[in-house]
């Protein structure tokens, strides 16, 4: 019986489909825990206090691909209209992959007009950022937004 090797190609391929094989597990990983980490998650409840967090109500406009992590432009709204009954108390900034993921905490008055802001934020890498609002009746809003980084900021936590 004749034995029949297989090409270089072959050889090539079954490698390549078998370190992906075993690489599944911790990229999946890596993924779910950007943003999710056990920190990020205590973070968030020691921000809410434990409350439910909506979706909706914010508009997040960032780039998709930031060159530079050290100055990337962000722009928020809220819809909300800003009266003594209904408005946006507090504002927060997440970003989960920096050294120190609370980027910014601003309080707001009904005082305010319609809540617009632009600012520029430090992002350590490719990551979601998280805005999170609460309102005068203390319910919280969040939205986050994926951000591709090529030149990665905030190397540390200085």
């Amino acid at each position: 019986m004749k034995t029949v090797l297989p090409s270089r190609r072959e050889l090539i391929q079954s490698a390549m489909a078998l370190l992906a094989l075993c690489a599944a597990p911790f990229c999946a990983r890596a993924q779910s825990e950007e943003g999710q980490s056990e920190e990020f998650q205590k973070l968030l409840l020691s921000l809410t206090q434990g409350a439910k967090i909506k979706e909706g109500k914010i508009q997040i406009t960032i780039p998709r691909l930031a060159d530079n992590g050290h100055s990337v432009p962000l722009k928020i709204s809220i819809d909300s209209p800003m009266s003594q009954q209904e408005h946006v108390k507090t504002l927060v900034i997440l970003s989960p992959r920096n050294p120190r993921p609370l980027v910014a905490k601003m309080n707001f008055s009904p005082m305010n007009t319609k809540l617009n802001m632009a600012t520029r934020v430090r992002l350590n890498g490719s990551q979601s950022l998280w805005v999170l609002a609460q309102m005068s009746d203390l319910s919280w809003y969040s939205k986050s937004a994926e951000v591709e980084v090529t030149e990665s900021a905030c190397l540390d936590a200085s």
